[in-house]
């Protein structure tokens, strides 16, 4: 945050008064959980619409995020300060015909807001505060609001949390929107299983701008709906969302401490470290096993162990070790116990002897603990995701350890990460958010980090390949079956839509959204039907044909049902989401 919005951090909310706002409307407000902290005379509140144009020093900075693979050239980049310049904006876009996009923290895993077909960047960096809206019983947060940020600030102010992501820098705009978990997701379920409602600046039949509140409780089934499809549906794909309104559901009473989950106070982390010297192919597929093994028998929504978060992070064997990071509650009764048993368990067998580093932290610092905290923003990277039902088969084991091993690739900073996943976010049904995949153990993902461009292609080769022969069973990608269930949204992959990459004939929506994707349509149909927001896998409008599809812009996925269920982007462009 910068420091006038910081300022504002504890100021009054704004929050839209009903479903539907004209274009005219200004802001209403609701009463702080706590009086605002005060201005000092002549301090601004609020700024005009910035535009940053090539040639303006600002414009490099603002013209990239955290994956330096991915740098645009639009034609302006607009920073703004309100749901109403957001609206502004957008109108004159739509108007002047021009590509639009969509940047909150930055955090896009390939260039969906880097494309050289978006002409106008719309920046919601500075709409970050997180304030308590009495009026809605609900916490207010900014699209742009880091998630350092929100964790301090819930903390801090009212007790409590979202089981959101380990990274501090990513902004809460795209990370709720495509589902959002972390290292309390087991615990408390994803961080849309808290999502009451959001504010969003759409575009209609009519390319009338405007901006509605949708909630779980609207009685508008099309609201309804709209709330729906941000649980889970992407970004870039209804609208411009410019607040998430946050409450548990069954939350009662008015007194804010209670409305979302309360962390616990300390932690317990842990960093377990197993030489690659001496580790036989026997010895490394056991571990994996083991890991695996752990989190299929303890992530049903009843289990013990639901405070217990872990990532098993198998690094190429040129970097020296495979590491395990890990949290438990530290205030429960037997939490070290439990925590050293989990230790065991997992390297039972082994043959190489790990290190292991205990410490105890206070919620906040935990957050930031650099075992789960990463995003280096002066790296090159590329990442590729699946969903895991089930222990890991032989036929995975030999591929994972093959590439790790591999004598013509070499990268300290390349991986397969492994976290634990299930627990309450299994609790939920499929179908009561957009994220269908609501029976999973762990979840994986493929990465590669590097700086120099000119090692683009040999790193790109090495991921892409590791993760084909993985899944080569299923056609290189993990199609939902006994053990796999597609892959993340919020994890952008391209290649997913590339037949030289996915040959499984299962199209990039179900990897993404399984059952869900035609729901998704017709929303998309209903809020966006000309497709103003638009990128490689962005969700196609129900009534599209594969024609329209093409002519909505470069970029645009093919329709639903179009033969050749997993396409290709056009000219092998890649993209990601942020």
């Amino acid at each position: 945050m910068t420091e006038l919005t910081r300022r504002r951090v504890l100021q009054q909310s704004a929050v839209v008064g009903g479903a539907t706002v004209g274009l005219a409307a200004g802001r209403s407000t609701t009463a702080s959980a706590r009086p605002a902290p005060p201005v000092p005379p002549g301090t601004p509140t609020a700024f005009d619409t910035v535009t940053v144009r090539p040639g303006d020093p600002r414009y490099a900075e603002l013209a990239r995020g955290t994956n330096q693979r991915w740098v645009g050239r639009p034609d302006s980049i607009r920073v703004v300060d309100s749901a109403d310049q957001v609206v502004a904006v957008v109108r004159e876009a739509v108007a002047a015909r021009k590509r639009i996009a969509v940047r909150s923290g930055g955090h896009c895993y390939e260039d969906f807001t880097t494309n050289p077909e978006v002409k106008v960047v719309i920046d919601l960096s500075e709409l970050n505060d997180v304030t308590y809206d009495a009026g809605h019983r609900a916490f207010a947060v900014g699209p742009g609001a880091w998630l350092s940020d929100v964790y301090s600030t819930l903390f801090k102010v009212w007790g409590v949390t979202i089981p959101g992501g380990s990274c501090p820098s990513v902004g809460a705009g795209g990370h709720i929107v495509g589902g959002g978990y972390g290292a309390l997701s087991r615990q408390f379920g994803l961080t849309v299983d808290h999502l009451y409602g959001v504010e969003v600046v759409v575009v209609d039949e009519q390319h009338t701008v405007r901006k509605v509140l949708a909630t779980r409780d609207s009685t508008d089934p099309r609201l309804r709906d709209l709330w729906w499809a941000h649980t889970g549906g992407g970004g870039g794909n209804f609208g411009i969302i410019t607040k998430y309104l946050l409450r548990s559901p069954g939350a009662t009473g008015t007194d804010p401490g209670r409305l979302l989950p309360r962390p616990p106070a300390e932690l317990l982390t842990s960093t377990v470290t197993w030489p690659w010297e001496g580790l036989t192919k026997r010895g490394f597929k056991r571990l994996v096993k083991n890991y695996g093994d752990w989190f299929v028998r303890n992530s049903a929504p009843d289990s013990p162990h639901l405070d217990l978060f872990s990532q098993l992070k198998p690094a190429h064997r040129s970097g020296g070790v495979i590491t395990m990071v890990t949290q438990i509650d530290a205030t429960r009764p037997n939490a070290r116990h439990d925590l050293d048993a989990f230790i065991a368990e997992v390297g039972r067998g082994v043959g190489v002897r790990p290190t292991a580093a205990t410490q105890k932290l206070p919620f906040l610092h935990a957050t930031k603990w650099p075992g789960f905290a990463g995003g280096d923003p002066t790296l090159r990277f590329e990442d590729k995701s699946a969903y895991v039902r089930a222990s890991f088969p032989d036929d995975q084991l030999e591929a994972i350890h093959r590439h790790l091993t591999r004598d013509d690739y070499a990268n300290p900073a390349a991986l397969l990460l492994i976290a634990g996943y299930g627990g309450r976010i299994n609790s939920v049904a499929p179908d009561a958010t957009a994220v269908a995949q609501r029976d999973s153990v762990m979840k994986l993902q493929y990465l590669a980090f590097w700086q120099d461009e000119a090692e683009d292609a040999r790193h790109l080769r090495w991921v892409r390949e590791f993760y084909r022969d993985v899944y080569a069973r299923t056609g290189g990608v993990p199609v939902p079956g006994r053990v796999t269930d597609g892959c993340f949204v919020n994890y952008a992959d391209v290649d997913l839509s590339d037949p030289e990459w996915n040959t499984s004939g299962v199209p990039w929506h179900t990897l993404y959204y399984k059952a869900n994707y035609p729901r998704l349509q017709r929303i998309k149909a209903a809020w966006d039907p000309h497709g103003v927001l638009r990128h490689a896998q962005s969700v196609v409008p129900a009534a599209a044909a594969p024609s329209a599809a093409v002519t909505a812009g470069a970029g645009a996925p093919e329709a639903a049902g179009a033969p050749g269920a997993a396409g290709a982007a056009p000219g092998g462009t890649r993209h990601g989401r942020g």
